[in-house]
């Protein structure tokens, strides 16, 4: 089964993502089951997540049913087994030189995809993505040659990659579709119409390389799902306060100048940035993070995964999908990681220099780094 036109991940409900409210145990469980009850059907997981205990609620909550009513999309990348875990950056890629060598990533890949499997108690994974490569990861043929020997080992039936954790990696996920295209079936990408850039950039290339979009961050922080309004209380260790200050009261500003769309095709503001995304190409699926925020106002998860499962098949026409773009235009509005040319000095696990070969990338594909790739809001303020 291919990856479908929704998805869930493990990212929801605040347990291994810090996203609002950590949810117990067993509702974690129950909420995936109940995903899977109103129609969803692909379900993602990252063997980094807990260190391996994402993919083992996972497992617990789809066992018993029929493997091929779902999709299993598996994410390994970072080594927690060997590495050491350096505090918010969380763990290094496998590729990191003081772990191992290029002649030893296809027995790591291999070791962690199986572990990965048998976790999630199952024999493969319909498709395995290169979860947050560095650099390397990005460019290196030993890493490719090694993920491409788990499909002749039949562990996974598609590839793909899936840069992170931040914005961007914009040249590195261009480079790596026309360096590993015929090897990649999938890529996941940072959009919704609150956030067009920096991810449109990678649409013609992907187009271009055949290769299908699954796209994440749908619900912008939360704020699509309407629960996330001005002076909304995050707690001391979400993951959205590292986001610029006014963030919220922007967005949301910015959503309500949207809503009168989702209002004349009779859907919620949620199911119109999914929407908007499947109206572009090649993104063919959505996986919005289900956050159960803290305090009375807010919604259920449940009620969000509703929401999601709903989503009609409708289709915006070109206006409105120009109009979403134009009022949500987000260009320059922060400091992107991978390939910058913003970035000086030695590289880091997550940010680098411009080098020649993505250079030649960005004249390829007519994209200007200085203007295209640059944070220009703070330098305007």
């Amino acid at each position: 089964m291919d990856i479908s036109r929704t998805a869930y991940g493990t990212w929801s409900g605040g347990r291994f993502m810090h996203f609002g409210e950590p949810i117990t145990e067993e509702r974690f469980i129950n909420a995936i089951r109940h995903a899977y009850h109103q129609g969803i059907r692909t379900f993602m997981t990252a063997d980094v997540y807990g260190n391996g205990a994402a993919d083992s609620l996972l497992g617990r909550a789809l066992s018993g049913l029929p493997r091929d009513s779902y999709a299993l999309v598996g994410m390994i990348g970072h080594d927690f087994t060997s590495g050491q875990r350096d505090g918010s950056k969380g763990f290094p890629r496998f590729t990191h030189p003081q772990l191992r060598s290029s002649g030893d990533y296809a027995s790591y890949i291999r070791q962690a995809t199986e572990a990965s499997l048998a976790r999630c108690q199952v024999d493969r994974f319909d498709c395995l993505m290169l979860h947050n490569p560095d650099a390397i990861g990005f460019t290196s043929d030993a890493v490719w040659n090694a993920m491409d020997k788990l499909r002749d080992a039949q562990l996974t039936d598609r590839l793909g990659i899936a840069p992170g954790p931040a914005n961007g990696f914009t040249l590195d996920l261009i480079l790596s579709l026309e360096r590993f295209g015929p090897l990649l079936d999938w890529a996941m990408i940072i959009l919704n119409p609150l956030e067009p850039w920096p991810g449109s950039l990678a649409l013609s290339p992907a187009e271009k390389h055949q290769v299908k979009l699954i796209t994440r961050v749908v619900d912008y922080g939360g704020v699509f799902h309407g629960d996330v309004q001005p002076g909304h209380q995050f707690g001391e260790r979400d993951h959205r306060t590292f986001r610029p200050a006014g963030w919220v009261e922007l967005g949301y500003k910015k959503l309500q100048s949207m809503r009168h769309i989702a209002e004349e095709h009779g859907i919620s503001t949620l199911q119109l940035s999914c929407l908007w995304n499947l109206s572009q190409s090649p993104v063919q699926s959505v996986i919005p993070t289900m956050i159960q925020e803290v305090g009375p106002q807010a919604k259920a998860i449940e009620s969000k995964i509703d929401d999601l499962a709903t989503l009609p098949d409708i289709q915006l026409n070109p206006d409105e999908i120009e109009e979403l773009r134009r009022l949500g235009d987000n260009t320059g509005c922060m400091t992107l990681k991978g390939g910058n040319p913003e970035h000086l000095g030695e590289p880091l696990p997550d940010r680098w220099s411009l080098n020649h070969e993505l250079s030649l990338v960005a004249e390829r594909w007519q994209i200007d780094p200085a203007t295209a790739l640059a944070c220009t809001h703070a330098k305007a303020s």
